[in-house]
């Protein structure tokens, strides 16, 4: 038997003992977690820069990089995630519906967790906290499939976890990560429908795309962030600029950091330049359409390609519309369903806007870089999903919920 299918039975023996666990058993092994997490933090730094020295040495992106490090500051934000998750209600258990039927009948729809979920994942070593976390809190188990530019800091937060495992006398099988980083792997993950309930994918297209096609486990599937910002033509000058700016900027190598930004015509040639200098003072590399290009001389002209680019970087693609219908046909051929924004002062915009485009968060008035579990007050996320089932937008506890009908009588028969 392979390791994957070893480490398989295991997480599926440790979901029969996670699914039992009390509310209060489950909020004390994340207040454990956490008190674990953060003594542990040189050791996990000492195991990240293991990753980080590797990563430069094959050439990892600047993206990629700042993706993989880690900081005492960012295991701070996990082990913060861990009491966030701690203190939020827990779904399990939960009756969503109840009714009586004319025969007598109670029903009730009850929140069940999911069994084991199977993570895979690119260079995000928050993403084995994160997802540990919230599958833990929900009763499910977890399958942990990172990749190998990540797989000692990634091995570094687990055995961290286990150890509050360990203190709270709870098995580490509901927490396994995968030995094997190959590909070969992760293809054999798509088909272990035995062991694995729910495959999440959480990473760049190819990925995300190679386990849609290839599992046969129901898929969560996460998505691609092509996000855009609209400023139109009645968009305050400074609200523009410093939404603009921080939905590029702020963390460029996140899904709902800004690709495109999107100009009204009028809005350009009052303010453009002013927005294009902040830009490029950030060390932003931008490419525009002629309008752009005239004012500045450092802008790049963008072609075809960069409308539909996920950067992840600090390059940005501007192109300027004459109403905002152009813009919203823009992104509707573009766009991935991820996060847009639109910043106006027009009601009527901002309802065009908000009623003709379908993704999983649109804004007025704000950042893109808003979604995500934590801003949404949902301690963490598991991804953020594109898709419409069986959960949208940041994946919080509930995403990692199934339901089961409970059905009560005092001697009811089928006649």
């Amino acid at each position: 038997m392979s390791t994957m299918l070893t480490q398989g039975q295991k997480v599926k023996r440790g979901a029969e003992q996670v699914a039992l666990l009390s509310t209060e058993e489950k909020n004390n092994l994340l207040l454990v977690m956490h008190e674990q997490l953060l003594e542990d933090t040189e050791m996990i730094l000492a195991e990240n820069e293991k990753d980080m020295e590797a990563g430069e040495k094959n050439g990892l992106s600047v993206a990629l990089l700042d993706r993989l490090r880690l900081s005492a500051a960012r295991i701070e934000d996990m082990a913060e995630g861990f009491q966030q998750i701690a203190s939020l209600s827990d779904p399990i258990g939960q009756v969503m519906e109840s009714w009586e039927r004319p025969n007598g009948l109670q029903i009730e729809k009850v929140r069940v967790p999911l069994g084991v979920a199977g993570i895979i994942y690119e260079a995000r070593p928050n993403v084995t906290a994160d997802a540990a976390a919230l599958c833990l809190k929900t009763g499910n188990a977890v399958f942990l499939r990172g990749s190998s530019s990540a797989y000692y800091s990634n091995r570094a937060i687990v055995a961290s976890i286990h150890k509050a495992l360990k203190k709270k006398g709870i098995t580490t099988d509901a927490l396994q990560l995968a030995e094997d980083t190959s590909r070969e792997a992760a293809s054999e993950m798509f088909t272990m429908n035995q062991y694995l309930d729910v495959l999440i994918p959480r990473g760049g297209a190819g990925l995300i795309q190679a386990v849609v096609k290839n599992s046969s486990i129901p898929v969560l599937e996460t998505g691609v962030g092509n996000c855009h910002v609209y400023i139109d033509e009645t968009a305050n000058k400074e609200m523009g600029i410093s939404i603009a700016v921080n939905a590029k900027t702020q963390r460029p190598s996140v899904c709902n950091a800004a690709e495109t930004i999107i100009l009204h015509e009028a809005w350009v040639r009052e303010n453009g330049e002013e927005l294009v200098a902040a830009l490029l003072e950030k060390g932003v590399e931008i490419r525009g359409d002629e309008t752009i290009q005239a004012l500045h001389a450092n802008v790049k002209k963008a072609v075809a390609a960069d409308w539909e680019e996920e950067y992840l970087d600090l390059t940005v693609a501007i192109k300027t519309v004459p109403d905002t219908k152009t813009a919203i046909a823009h992104i509707k051929q573009y766009g991935t369903g991820h996060s847009e924004s639109i910043v106006t002062e027009s009601t009527a915009n901002k309802e065009m806007f908000l009623s003709h485009l379908d993704a999983a968060a649109l804004y007025h008035n704000a950042s893109t870089r808003f979604t995500d579990g934590f801003e949404f007050g949902f301690g963490a996320e598991i991804g953020i999903s594109t898709q419409k089932l069986h959960a949208r937008g940041p994946m919080g506890l509930e995403a990692l919920t199934s339901y089961k009908y409970v059905v009560s009588g005092n001697g009811q028969i089928k006649e």
